[in-house]
């Protein structure tokens, strides 16, 4: 039996950008198509807004800057603009020539999971992202369950993973001298809220 295929526009970077100036709702663009991102539940709300917490009051005081789930990110080697649920720079923020809304150089991206989405955000997106040279650390943090993985950059461009279960636990960037207890990312999440 034969699939019909159906035909989807391919749009330039310039076209992407223009649409999104003026759009209701935040889309992803990769390689000339366009995907419309799902909206957030209340678990997804509450964790990616204690992950901004956590990485803005660290910030404060470490010559860094955090940004939420509103700023975009080109990974550019993959021609992929997205909207990671939180970023983490160090030093000064790079943008592409003439624009203010597009970064360039995260140090810590933070991604949290939906079921829709996690084997994306575990598989291609996650090697997308190592295309970008000041990447260090990667969080994913599940919405449904206290569980986090966390991966970081070591010698020979190898990334060691760390799975953590336990809400009592610190999860720990050695790196950077940042400290995150799992409590605080999972802080006034529903268990029972769809």
């Amino acid at each position: 039996m034969a699939v019909a295929r159906i035909w989807q526009p391919r749009y330039t970077p310039e076209e992407y950008l223009a649409m999104e100036e003026h759009a209701q709702q935040r889309s992803e663009y990769f390689k000339g198509q366009i995907f419309a991102m799902a909206g957030g539940t209340y678990n997804h709300e509450m964790i990616g807004g204690n992950v901004f917490a956590a990485l803005h009051t660290f910030a404060q005081t470490k010559g860094c800057v955090a940004f939420g789930n509103n700023m975009r990110l080109l990974v550019e080697a993959h021609n992929l603009y997205t909207y990671p649920d939180a970023m983490l720079i160090c030093g000064k923020p790079q943008f592409p020539p003439n624009r203010k809304d597009i970064l360039l150089n995260p140090l810590l991206l933070v991604e949290v999971l939906w079921k829709s989405t996690r084997d994306y955000d575990r598989g291609d997106k996650f090697e997308f992202y190592r295309s970008i040279p000041t990447f260090q650390h990667y969080l994913m943090v599940d919405q449904e369950r206290v569980f986090v993985e966390y991966y970081h950059k070591v010698a020979n461009g190898q990334w060691l993973l760390t799975e953590v279960r336990d809400a009592e636990v610190v999860l720990t960037f050695q790196a950077i001298d940042l400290r995150i207890p799992l409590r605080d990312l999972y802080h006034r999440v529903d268990w029972f809220v769809d």
